[in-house]
């Protein structure tokens, strides 16, 4: 095989391997793009979660409040 044909050749396959590369990184690209949108969507989900966890927690330790006043007020019935 004469030089011309293998530096041909070579020139082939690297321009193969390039186009290869690219689209693997185009692909990559889409990828990270689609996970950081979902990333976002779940910080917002997870900010919203944290909000309703104190919620329901200030909801708990006010019951508690309540429940302990009633009892300073009308002790326990007694065991049998």
């Amino acid at each position: 095989m004469s030089q011309n044909k293998q530096q041909e050749k070579t020139i082939y396959i690297l321009e193969e391997r390039i186009n290869a590369l690219e689209s693997r990184n185009l692909f990559q690209d889409d990828t990270i793009e689609q996970l950081s949108e979902e990333l976002a969507v779940h910080q917002v989900q997870l900010a919203e979660l944290k909000e309703q966890i104190q919620l329901v927690a200030n909801r708990l330790k006010d019951a508690g409040s309540l429940s302990s006043d009633k009892e300073e007020i009308e002790p326990p019935p007694p065991h049998y």
